[in-house]
């Protein structure tokens, strides 16, 4: 049986359209596309239309009284968020870090002492399969409750095959059984283990020779990522995973440029990855070669904030025509946040983004990074009906208004997830 949708006569859609081939760039990253009065109509969960809410009930007259009514009156409607880094499976906080950090401890200091990833990976690894589901899920329903319904999963506190898989595992048994769809990359080149850190070299080649071929054989993982940062791996050891990963089909991506300019933005330009990650540092040929070679850059404004440091440059990045993705990088020890809302209001008042770049940002050129433009991003005909519905009465209150929830309604694939703010009943959603 059809089951149809109707999204009623919206202050403001939102709908993002006119990018779904290629990233926004420059002064297109501020095309958002708003429909005044506008509505969506949702048959099988696909967007069949958008366009005002004259046109609709004229188009589909027939069928309105069928259909499951949603009332957006005095609302705004966008697509589903989009977060392309994400740490989502992992076990444990770190909130005395927090505290050491506050007293004058650098993140490296913590790092290199055995805390930081270190910390996250032995709770990690002390964790069952089923406790990472639970911690994880309640994540996740958390990221639905601020407006999010696609994430990009990363590994990385394992650091052996058998927490790696499991992580990987995790996340694709809640792909399988959460309504928010998960996009996994492996990152088992997060950190040298502690207990190996005066031979990083013997574990790049483990990742190389032993983690990367599982991977690829299991189909665990999209994408490969590699930390590239001094006292981690360097350039040249990450430009060797990420080629090893190419060889297996896992797409590069690369946490570049966080704590100094390391070259990261460089090799991402040299490997061809879909994106470059954090870039706080980046240089100006990074960034210049980012440009060239369309590599998105992914930026991470919760982590500065988090760790007092310094912002990307993201005004210098969109002007040098890179194109730009904002995400939480939710994760227990440099941005323990899940709330997408909260970083766009970062992306304006601290990295000089406008109102329309952050939307982009976060919605369809977020989707190209993690390779999904294809189906979600936008509210284009022929898209998955991933629909946020913010109790606002136009985009602008999105960024203006910081550190608020707005969200009313999130439909997931032309179901309904949250309604007023609160978790529709579903056994799905329930605790584990």
């Amino acid at each position: 049986m059809t089951q149809t949708m109707y999204i009623s006569n919206a202050a403001e859609v939102i709908t993002m359209s006119g990018h779904s081939e290629q990233p926004a760039t420059k002064e297109r990253m501020s095309d958002i596309h708003v429909i005044k009065n506008g509505s969506v109509w949702i048959k099988d969960g696909i967007i069949e239309d958008v366009d005002t809410d004259e046109n609709i009930r004229k188009k589909y007259a027939d069928d309105i009284r069928m259909a499951e009514y949603i009332d957006a009156t005095g609302k705004i409607v966008t697509p589903g968020l989009i977060d392309p880094h994400t740490h989502l499976v992992h076990a444990g906080t770190r909130e005395n870090e927090y505290a050491m950090r506050l007293k004058g401890k650098t993140y490296m200091e913590i790092m290199n002492a055995g805390g930081g990833i270190h910390a996250t990976t032995r709770a990690t690894k002390a964790a069952s399969h089923e406790e990472l589901y639970r911690q994880t899920k309640k994540r996740l329903n958390q990221f639905l409750l601020h407006g999010v319904t696609t994430v990009e999963a990363k590994s990385g506190y394992g650091l052996s095959w058998e927490d790696e898989r499991k992580q990987l595992e995790v996340a694709q048994q809640l792909q399988n059984d959460h309504p928010i769809d998960i996009v996994s990359t492996f990152m088992g080149a997060h950190a040298v283990p502690f207990e190996e850190k005066d031979n990083p070299d013997a574990f790049v080649d483990r990742v190389i020779y032993e983690m990367l071929p599982e991977v690829a054989k299991k189909n665990l993982a999209v994408f490969n990522d590699v930390f590239c940062e001094r006292g981690v791996f360097t350039p040249e050891q990450s430009k060797r995973i990420l080629e090893a990963g190419k060889e297996h089909g896992l797409i590069p991506k690369i946490h570049a440029d966080e704590i100094e300019p390391y070259g990261g933005a460089e090799i991402a330009a040299e490997v061809g990855a879909i994106s470059a990650e954090h870039l706080l540092k980046a240089s100006d040929e990074g960034i210049r070669k980012m440009a060239e070679a369309g590599v998105i850059g992914v930026l991470l404004p919760g982590t500065a904030f988090f760790l007092m440091a310094e912002y990307a440059n993201a005004r210098k990045m969109i002007d040098s025509g890179v194109p730009v993705a904002l995400s939480t990088d939710a994760n227990p020890g440099s941005s323990p946040t899940i709330s997408l809302p909260f970083i766009m209001n970062l992306g304006c008042l601290n990295m000089s983004m406008t109102p329309e770049e952050v939307l982009t940002a976060t919605t369809i050129n977020a989707a190209h990074a993690i390779k999904c433009a294809h189906e979600a991003g936008s509210l284009e005909k022929g898209k998955r009906a991933d629909v946020t519905i913010w109790d606002v009465p136009n985009y602008l209150m999105l960024s203006y208004q910081y550190g608020m929830n707005h969200v009313d309604t999130v439909i997931k694939a032309g179901r309904k997830l949250v309604e007023g703010g609160s978790l529709c009943k579903d056994e799905i959603l329930s605790q584990y």
